[in-house]
């Protein structure tokens, strides 16, 4: 036994000599140099590349024997040496471990690249400049593994008898530095820093591998020689453990974590975007990939609207093949502030060609106020408590340029809608077909102010001076809205429109309000109209029809407070109206049209004119009415004819039929002073249905009334009896009996006992004048 150990040392002794005097020898003897000329040959061959070596080639033998090369250059076949090189390497080394090799192994002890240089084009055409590189390679695949053997194992080398081991004990790759240009999209991207490191890099087991580089882009191909900031510029991070299958053609990443800090040139704080993933599957051969556990985590930040950034968080798994060009997105679940739940999947299909995707989403109840808020939109609606709850779920479909929910049921708030909604992503197009059952519209419309609150406070809102726009006229210039919209009860301004139907049509600025129905105050409400927004100014049509509207709860709709209507009575009006402009006051300024309007079954209610003028009858005659009145005035018809000139409402026809009275009148209201001002006389006739028996002579004699004033003052004080136009009627009528001989004195005490004919229509009007006309008409 210790004959043996003495022998197996001698040999050890004997193989420690010899490997000595062969390092000796290669580095006393053998010129690195020499290598030149057949490493460019070899490169020349297998890529087509032309290589310049301009630094020196060294190597080195223990602890380990490795090779490394210096200042080397590459340019593409059609490149002149003059032109930026293809492809540069500032340093390049790779070594083997010594004592594997007394093994018969090669292992790899390390390879380590720096200052790496990539040049990359694509021209118009789409082209790319390492195209041609890429099929030399694979013409030459079969060759490569074979090619280097003769020159450094020598001639008489058995390429067999040495078993190359894949265990590379470190991968670094630093300061590497790739350009793109890509002339058809004319974009310019730069990879700076790239730097990549890895260790115990093998076939078998997971290791460790890390990645970190900066990432620009300019959208001008000029824009670096200009000096230009970069239109995004991102900070990337990667660390995952890679496991490699060659034998399978693939490769598996575990507990990755890719970290991004994207900076685009209008904003000052970067965008954070990280995704994670417990395990990545890569299968080469059949060009797949699955990732399972997958999470993506964002940090947003926008320097107005966003208090301290938004965060969300997207879990997810995927599996996707690209030669099939599918992938399935499951698992789906988005979250976020202010109680956003998303969940879902998503299949894609024709990736490469036109990509699509079709799935299915569902909202949980979130509040959407905030959210509207981040996108820069201010609310000021009357409820604080609109859009707090909203919730949503529906198949979605659609392509990079058109979303779609087919079978769509959407909750807001207390209305719950149903139906079909598709859209262009950028909003040029619209199409709908929804049905709702109840919705309060005045919740979302802007809160008035409290001065906005007085009598009539619908129709002081819808004439407020609001320089706002009241729709986009860009968007509607250029977009196309087509759809339908049923509700079982649609509320605005506190009028109640029951099975409302609206349907639009409109395209390239040309929009069709085509029917609007609805049941409303137990009559019928339909209009039709149209937009055009191609010109400077949006140009208005509206022809509106009401059927038989219960007038008395619709006035009281419109009241503010508890007054009761003074009318009752079925309205029927139609029309034609014409405007242009984009705000409520250019509106109302350029409003133009005619309306027949005609209220019948109708009553003056809690005031009795027919009392009234009886009563004044029988005390003009000396005489006292014994009937009994009813409170309100029944009226067979009330009607006018409107014709609205520049936001003016002029009539002169207004007429009102009471058995046995007839009131005419005109007037007119402007809708931009909300000031108004009508005149009406009312006279006594002799019909069968009269109040009252009439004097002939009193037929002739006009109770005139007189309405003025501004739309927000009391409405006790609107309107007053006219005491001149009366006095003036009276003496007319007298003049005209006697022959126009009526002295001074009887106009002077006419008009002292019209004093307190003012106060009360007739009561207290006097002796003398009372004899006086008794004479008259006797």
């Amino acid at each position: 036994m210790r004959q043996l150990l003495r022998i197996m040392l001698a040999a050890v002794g004997i193989l420690a000599i010899v490997a000595v005097a062969a390092v000796v020898y290669v580095t006393t003897f053998l010129d690195p140099e020499d290598f030149k000329p057949r490493l460019t040959a070899v490169v020349e061959k297998q890529t087509g590349l032309n290589l310049d070596l301009d630094g020196p080639i060294n190597w080195s033998f223990y602890p380990r024997i490795g090779v490394s090369v210096e200042t080397a250059n590459a340019w593409l076949p059609a490149q002149d040496e003059e032109d930026t090189a293809f492809a540069a390497v500032e340093r390049a080394e790779v070594s083997v471990a010594f004592a594997p090799l007394l093994r018969g192994e090669i292992a790899v002890d390390g390879l380590t690249l720096n200052g790496v240089r990539l040049n990359l084009k694509r021209n118009a055409d789409g082209e790319g400049n390492w195209e041609p590189l890429l099929d030399r390679l694979v013409e030459q695949s079969e060759e490569a593994e074979t090619v280097l053997a003769p020159a450094s194992a020598g001639p008489n080398a058995d390429a067999g008898s040495l078993a190359v081991v894949l265990s590379i004990a470190s991968v670094d790759i630093n300061e590497a530095d790739i350009r793109f240009r890509d002339e058809q999209a004319e974009a310019l991207w730069h990879v700076q820093e790239l730097n990549i490191s890895g260790s115990n890099v093998n076939p078998v087991r997971p290791f460790p591998l890390k990645a970190m580089f900066k990432l620009s882009k300019h959208n001008n191909l000029d824009a670096e020689a200009l000096e230009r900031v970069p239109d995004i510029s991102s900070d990337i991070d990667l660390e995952t453990r890679m496991r490699l299958g060659l034998a399978e053609q693939q490769f598996v990443l575990e507990n990755t974590q890719l970290n991004t800090r994207t900076r685009f040139a209008a904003e000052g704080e970067p965008q954070q975007l990280d995704i994670a993933a417990a395990e990545a599957v890569v299968r080469l051969g059949e060009q797949q990939l699955s990732i399972s556990d997958g999470k993506l985590e964002t940090s947003l930040r926008h320097p107005e609207n966003w208090d301290g950034g938004l965060e969300l968080a997207l879990a997810f798994g995927m599996e996707g093949d690209w030669q099939e060009q599918t992938a399935r997105l499951k698992d789906l679940q988005l979250t976020g502030p202010d109680e956003l739940r998303v969940n879902g999947h998503l299949n894609l299909s024709q990736l490469r060609d036109a990509p699509r995707y079709q799935g299915q989403l569902t909202a949980a109840p979130f509040t959407l106020r905030p959210w509207l808020s981040r996108a820069g939109v201010t609310l000021n609606t009357s409820s604080e408590a609109a859009l707090s709850d909203v919730a949503m779920t529906s198949p979605i479909e659609g392509d990079l340029q058109e979303v779609m929910l087919p079978s769509l049921s959407l909750v807001v708030d207390d209305s719950t809608f149903t139906g079909e909604l598709a859209s262009r992503l950028d909003g040029s197009n619209i199409d709908f077909d929804i049905e709702g059952d109840e919705l309060n519209l005045d919740r979302y419309l802007p809160r008035q102010e409290a001065e906005q609150q007085a009598s009539l406070g619908l129709i002081n809102t819808a004439v407020a001076d609001d320089p706002a726009e009241l729709l986009p006229q860009a968007w509607l210039a250029s977009s196309s809205v087509n759809g339908n919209l049923n509700m079982e009860s649609l509320e605005l301004g506190g009028m109640v429109f029951s099975d409302a139907l609206v349907e639009l049509q409109g395209d390239q600025g040309q929009h069709q309000l085509s029917n609007f129905e609805a049941d409303f105050y137990e009559g019928e409400l339909t209009a039709n109209g149209h937009i055009d927004a191609s010109k400077d100014e949006l140009q208005w049509a509206l022809s509106p029809t009401i059927r038989k509207v219960q007038v008395a709860p619709l006035i009281e709709t419109l009241s503010d407070g508890d007054e009761s209507s003074p009318l009752r009575g079925r309205l029927n009006l139609s029309g034609d109206l014409t405007s242009r402009g984009n705000q409520r006051e250019t509106l109302l300024r350029h409003l133009n049209g005619d309306l027949e309007a005609r209220l019948t079954e109708g009553a003056i209610l809690e005031t009795n004119v027919s009392q009234e003028m009886c009563e004044l009858v029988a005390q003009l005659e000396g005489e006292e009415s014994e009937r009994d009145w009813s409170s309100d005035t029944a009226f067979d018809e009330f009607a006018a004819t409107l014709q609205i000139r520049d936001g003016v409402v002029q009539s002169d026809d207004l007429l009102i039929t009471v058995p046995g009275i007839d009131v005419q009148g005109e007037g007119k209201y402007d809708l931009t002073s909300q000031r108004f001002d009508t005149q009406a006389n009312a006279r006594l006739v002799d019909t069968a249905d009269a109040a009252c028996e009439v004097n002939p002579r009193l037929e002739a004699l006009p109770l005139p009334l007189s309405c003025e004033g501004h739309i927000s003052d009391e409405r006790s004080e609107w309107c007053r009896f006219d005491r001149d136009a009366f006095q003036g009627a009276v003496v007319e009528l007298i003049q005209e009996e006697a022959g126009g001989q009526v002295s001074e004195e009887l106009e002077k005490r006419l008009g002292e006992s019209l004093d307190d004919l003012d106060e009360r229509l007739g009561e207290g009007s006097g002796d003398e004048l009372r004899e006086g006309l008794r004479r008259l008409f006797d």
